[in-house]
């Protein structure tokens, strides 16, 4: 149930592509950004995609120094890179500044490690940074908004073979790539384009209650590592409320009608 509007206007985003950005107040979830009136993050629930998005990449590479997040203006992915010690640095590149500034004031708790001195900021085009960076990375993590407007071509063969350029020669990259109940083809689709790219790709799960459905799927594409092939054991227990080692191998233990999809 809302309990009113913190600040909410239009403001420009990519090239002719007006949106609208809202900060509400909720008593269910706390306060919750939305991008044109679906949701991005919340307080409430707001761990489990972020450290979905972040853990189970980072503790499958052996040594991810140089990491590079696309979106994720919010910040939330980024506070769980900052968990990592083998970490040396984490740019994040957004388009929206304004994401990063209402994230700041009014989710102080998911974007608390934006100031981090390990952590450089870029207000740009995260598709063209990625196409002017080569043999740059270790691990790329795509947090983006849904497939609609300037976030369409992040879900492209094109991008993401330009995240295989952009990685070192043992790289990963992560996406999140939707719902499986409103969204199969799409999943379908990427699926193809970073198994036909990487020698290595992945799918798994997790279960977020303000998101379509609740069901969203990440895809994992690795130049060299499996992440089921990780050892439980040598996953160090961090500060987390949803994964967990245990979890990170039972997430790419897929339903049926998702391991369908992603075959």
């Amino acid at each position: 149930m809302w309990k009113g509007l913190k600040p909410g206007s239009h403001l420009p985003f990519g090239a002719a592509y007006p949106y609208k950005l809202d900060m509400v107040e909720t008593e269910e979830f706390g306060n919750m950004l939305f991008l044109d009136g679906m949701v991005m993050t919340s307080q409430k629930d707001e761990f489990v995609y972020h450290e979905m998005v972040a853990h189970p990449v980072l503790n499958t590479h052996p040594n991810p120094e140089n990491v590079l997040v696309v979106g994720g203006g919010d910040g939330g992915v980024i506070r769980e890179i900052m968990k990592h010690e083998k970490v040396k640095k984490a740019t994040l590149v957004d388009i929206d500044g304004k994401v990063i500034e209402y994230s700041k004031k009014y989710l102080p708790e998911i974007a608390g490690e934006l100031d981090n001195p390990r952590v450089e900021v870029k207000v740009d085009d995260g598709f063209m940074h990625i196409v002017k960076s080569k043999n740059l990375y270790d691990v790329i993590m795509v947090d983006s908004t849904e497939p609609v407007g300037p976030a369409a071509p992040l879900f492209e063969r094109g991008f993401y073979q330009g995240i295989y350029e952009a990685l070192k020669e043992d790289g990963m990259f992560v996406a999140q790539t939707d719902n499986p109940w409103f969204k199969a083809d799409l999943i379908r689709k990427v699926n193809k384009d970073i198994k036909e790219i990487f020698p290595v790709a992945k799918a798994y799960y997790a279960n977020i209650p303000t998101y379509p459905s609740g069901m969203w799927i990440f895809q994992i594409g690795s130049k060299k590592y499996d992440p089921e092939a990780v050892d439980v054991n040598s996953i160090p227990e961090r500060e987390t409320k949803y994964y967990t080692p245990r979890l990170h191998h039972a997430s790419f233990i897929l339903p049926k009608f998702v391991e369908d999809l992603v075959k």
